[in-house]
């Protein structure tokens, strides 16, 4: 068994050389290293090509880590080189944290819980409207979706809605407590049906759909013995949601309702309506959503029924796909769900301000052009290039600072940059100049939002581009 340590070669520039070296130095790694400055100031300039034209010995690494902002493809340049490179994190600062998760590997791929997804206004919509519905919350994780049905409101088109939604290739729940909604429903092919109590059994003689059953009383667990009973006997498929009440109307009881019936159920498949935390609390739904995804991952609760109907909500089943994904991967490697993934850290961060201001200011000494860099720490926003070191925590006190009175490109530039700069610092986020704010899951994808400050800056500025 070979128990030589791996040698890692670490490339940088002359401004991050000597901090590269002390956070080495202090992080006591297992693994030994060598570092290399390429002979660029700012090490997020290198590019792969850049370094494939320089690096003319690999000192006997085993693997090569550049600096996180660096561009190209690595995959040519290690066939190249013959020695595996990888991108390291975009701070210096996190190299800790960057080796410390590289133990655990977590598979994001997998999770338990299906999330059905309600269309909560489904008779007041058209069919085309319901599919294309469909489509957004499958886009956003949702597993089955839910027609939801209006008690004394028409649904003629009901049928059509289904046998469409089967059609596109959805798996589909009808939401009724019409006796004659569910029956229709599952004759047009629904995969599932909510919710049946102990005196509306017989409808599930009449269809296929799966049954999720709820108490008859509300509350009253044992309203439901009889029915899984009856389902047990028929070795049939079905669900229990023994229903979550509304924060003040129940909250924590029924916390403790759907933790007692798993206790006296321990195989039984299980639902949770989260909806009616998410929409019913006006706060943000990252948090509710994992620790409600928490419980289902304590509880083996592997269904939730979710809805976007609150404008603060808009998020919620795409929070909710994150949320069991991260839960799982965290029950699988019996760990707490920390530095799994940062999707749900949509306010805050876990290191927002990786440098001191000592440290910001020690690195500004080495500045050597007129382009402005912009930097956060606990102290405020840090504006500064080779004329000068400039703090606030208002942006507003730095413009008179800036000479950029006649220029409307920089003014712009600085602006935006600052308030974003702004924001981050208030929030306790991270701030990284040239680049959006990262929301986590609560804002679109990256591939529906490509478009980026860099892209209206004045062709000519002396304001360059500095990751």
């Amino acid at each position: 068994m070979n128990t030589e340590p791996e040698r890692i070669l670490f490339l940088t520039g002359k401004l991050a050389e000597k901090q590269l070296r002390q956070i080495l130095a202090a992080m006591e790694p297992d693994f030994s290293y060598k570092v290399l400055e390429m002979g660029v100031k700012v090490a997020a300039l290198m590019t792969a090509e850049m370094i494939g034209r320089r690096l003319k010995d690999t000192m006997g690494a085993t693997r090569i880590v550049i600096p996180g902002r660096c561009r190209g493809d690595l995959d040519a340049l290690s066939i190249q080189l013959g020695v595996p490179v990888e991108r390291g994190p975009e701070e210096v600062k996190d190299l800790p944290l960057y080796f410390g998760k590289d133990a655990h590997h977590y598979d994001l791929s997998q999770y338990q819980t299906k999330i059905f997804a309600e269309i909560v206004d489904a008779p007041n919509i058209g069919v085309d409207a319901a599919v294309e519905r469909a489509y957004y919350y499958k886009a956003n994780g949702a597993d089955v979706i839910d027609i939801g049905c209006l008690p004394g409101t028409p649904f003629p088109h009901l049928a059509d809605c289904i046998r469409t939604l089967k059609q596109e290739g959805f798996k589909v729940s009808i939401d009724s407590l019409e006796d004659s909604d569910l029956i229709a429903g599952g004759k047009a092919g629904a995969d599932y049906m909510l919710s049946l109590t102990a005196k509306s059994l017989w409808i599930a003689e009449e269809v296929a759909a799966t049954p999720i059953l709820i108490p008859e009383k509300h509350g009253d667990l044992s309203s439901l013995d009889e029915a899984i009973a009856h389902f047990q006997r028929q070795n049939r498929a079905f669900i229990v949601d023994p229903i979550l009440d509304p924060i003040h109307f129940g909250f924590t009881e029924s916390i403790v309702r759907n933790h007692t019936f798993r206790q006296r159920y321990p195989e039984v498949e299980m639902m949770l309506g989260v909806g009616n935390i998410t929409e019913l609390t006006h706060a943000d739904t990252s948090g509710m959503n994992a620790i409600l995804l928490g419980i289902c991952s304590e509880l083996n609760i592997n269904h939730i029924l979710a809805t976007e109907v609150s404008k603060h909500a808009c998020r919620a089943i795409r929070e909710a796909d994150r949320a069991r994904r991260i839960m799982y991967a965290a029950k699988q490697h019996n760990a707490l769900p920390k530095h799994i993934a940062a999707d749900l850290l949509t306010i805050h961060d876990t290191a927002p301000f990786p440098y001191r201001r000592d440290e910001i200011e020690a690195m500004a000494a080495e500045i050597k052009d007129p382009s402005y860099r912009i930097q956060t720490s606990a102290d405020g926003l840090h504006v500064f290039n080779r004329d000068g070191f400039h703090t606030a925590q208002d942006p507003f006190d730095l413009y008179p600072k800036l000479q950029v009175e006649k220029d409307g490109g920089h003014a712009f530039y600085l602006g935006v940059e600052l308030a974003r700069a702004e924001i981050a610092w208030q929030l306790g986020k991270r701030f990284t100049q040239d680049q959006r704010l990262n929301w986590g899951c609560a804002t679109q994808s990256e591939e529906e939002s490509k478009t980026d400050l860099h892209t209206f800056k004045p062709s000519g500025s002396t304001l360059k581009k500095h990751d």
